[in-house]
């Protein structure tokens, strides 16, 4: 059976995963600082209301032991349809943005498709599906690799890679961010907060678990800049300043770090609410995706329509 242990409240693996490949990886810092600098310089040449819808191709894992852990193309097709909405802003529930934060929310333009040619140039249906022996993975990278009970990536300059699997610990999911080991980039996710479907369970059955992964794939950091003292940033100038995650669906306003009357924006999908809680990413958060997408990230978008 697949995990029925849910955790009640959002838990990301992503800085975990940073500080493991700073650890095992001496020059991984080094190029995340070079990557920031260029992001930097490409912030400051873009204008986000010109840019123009890319694709981004995907293959999705999905690493089972029990029959319903193999969950079905519909759910992984829901979890589509909620990113494209979201990198979109087509999202039904975009009017739960409050009125004060409205005209920051920005549309990315940014489309997911399963790969429809594999990196070989044979026909795929973009789902690679994979049976192990493992009871539930921890982070450590495991479900990417067939060595360990999970499924090689696919070329990953070319395709986003994502990784379905049963998570132990109460992970919900992790990503890499840009500049890290080739070999095991991508995004991994919880079964269980996957899509809108099937065996996705609240309060992470609306697919923004995804949503949130990807954000840090394509560096976006957690809005609270990953501190507890209100020093922390997010590296992007028009989310206000937080102290510390939120969680749950809280009320509006919500203020910390003297950041009030609106306080936090905590409806943001880089913070920890619930997935019915969080609606928006901000112009400035777009940008910064954008540059990962023509910067690191740039021979993912390049002749997409090849693979998709």
């Amino acid at each position: 059976m697949a995990d029925d242990n849910t955790p009640a409240r959002r838990s990301c693996g992503t800085m975990a995963e940073f500080h493991r490949l700073v650890e095992l990886d001496t020059g991984y810092r080094a190029r995340l600082a070079g990557i920031e600098e260029a992001t930097q310089k490409a912030l400051a040449r873009m204008n986000v209301a010109k840019l123009k819808a890319v694709t981004v191709p995907m293959v999705v894992h999905v690493i089972y032991k029990s029959a319903d852990q193999n969950i079905s193309d519909a759910q992984i097709q829901s979890q589509l349809d909620v990113l494209n909405a979201d990198y979109n802003a087509t999202n039904a529930d975009r009017p739960g943005v409050p009125a004060v934060w409205s005209s920051l929310v920005g549309n990315a333009k940014i489309n997911f498709k399963l790969a429809k040619k594999d990196p070989g140039g044979a026909a795929t249906g973009g789902i690679i599906r994979k049976k192990t022996k493992i009871d539930g993975f921890g982070q450590d990278d495991g479900m990417k690799f067939a060595a360990s009970g999970g499924s090689d990536a696919w070329d990953t300059k070319r395709y986003l890679n994502m990784w379905v699997c049963d998570l132990a610990g109460g992970l919900l999911g992790y990503a890499q961010f840009p500049g890290g080991p080739a070999e095991t980039d991508g995004v991994v996710m919880r079964n269980t907060a996957f899509g809108t479907s099937g065996i996705a369970e609240p309060p992470f059955n609306l697919g923004r678990t995804a949503t949130h992964e990807v954000g840090h794939f394509l560096n976006l950091r957690h809005i609270w800049g990953d501190t507890e003292d209100c020093s922390g940033s997010d590296l992007v100038s028009d989310t206000p300043r937080q102290q510390l995650p939120n969680y749950d669906e809280p009320a509006f306003p919500h203020i910390s770090c003297n950041n009030g009357p609106n306080g936090d924006m905590f409806m943001n999908y880089m913070d920890y609410v619930n997935d019915r809680a969080m609606f928006m990413f901000t112009s400035g958060q777009i940008a910064r995706m954008r540059a990962t997408l023509s910067g690191p990230r740039k021979n993912l978008v390049k002749d997409a329509a090849l693979r998709t």
